[in-house]
């Protein structure tokens, strides 16, 4: 993995939206892993901010295989160890180190790095990333930046989130240099909390037909 992960675009082409999730307990996160995927969006972001993240990841995995679970909120490199210890496929930084880009490599990871600036996208191919998630995407620049990219930075491509939401997601797809967009409008606190899951999926439902 000495330069770009053709593993990375893969997982980002299977749907239009990856879900941001934040567990609140593993049974949940079972039930909004089945409804997602069940709603036709198979990737699926857990970040790791409430302790009983990486064990939500582990469960979702185990239980929902056919899902592509990955974590977010990564800062550091041990936690890359522990996703992928979880059986995460995949990991989400908000900003990029070093650090984090070496761990990456030694722990066979793909990562997608965070980047709001030209001087990040250089930094990452520095380091052999073509592939970067755009964060904070809606008040770093949003489509304007986006199309600005393309022209210094034309094989390079981008998942952005911060922002997203079903109002705003197509004009994102329709950016050349977008694979997809990340997202929490998908599991809303009020639908979770009232284990409303038969919502969720018609919400990924909708989410998955924003790209065609």
């Amino acid at each position: 993995m000495s330069r770009s992960d053709p593993r990375l675009r893969a997982m980002l082409r299977l749907a239009p939206v990856i879900p941001v999730y934040t567990p609140e307990s593993v049974d949940e996160a079972v039930a909004v892993a089945q409804a997602l995927l069940d709603g036709g969006l198979p990737v699926i972001e857990v970040t790791l901010r409430t302790p009983v993240a990486l064990e939500a990841i582990a469960a979702m995995v185990q239980a929902v295989p056919d899902a592509v679970v990955g974590a977010g909120t990564v800062l550091e490199p041990a936690q890359l160890a522990a996703v992928k210890a979880a059986g995460g496929r995949f990991a989400v930084s908000p900003g990029a180190t070093d650090a984090l880009y070496f761990a990456s490599r030694e722990q066979d990871l793909p990562l997608l790095p965070g980047v709001a600036s030209g001087s990040d996208i250089m930094r990452g191919l520095e380091h052999g990333a073509d592939t970067f998630k755009f964060f904070p995407a809606a008040a770093a620049g949003g489509t304007a930046l986006l199309s600005a990219w393309n022209g210094p930075f034309a094989d390079v491509r981008f998942c952005p989130t911060g922002g997203i939401s079903a109002a705003n997601a197509r004009d994102y797809l329709t950016q050349p240099n977008v694979l997809c967009v990340g997202g929490s409008w998908l599991t809303p606190r009020n639908l979770l909390q009232a284990g409303d899951y038969a919502a969720i999926r018609a919400l990924a439902a909708q989410a998955a037909v924003l790209g065609s």
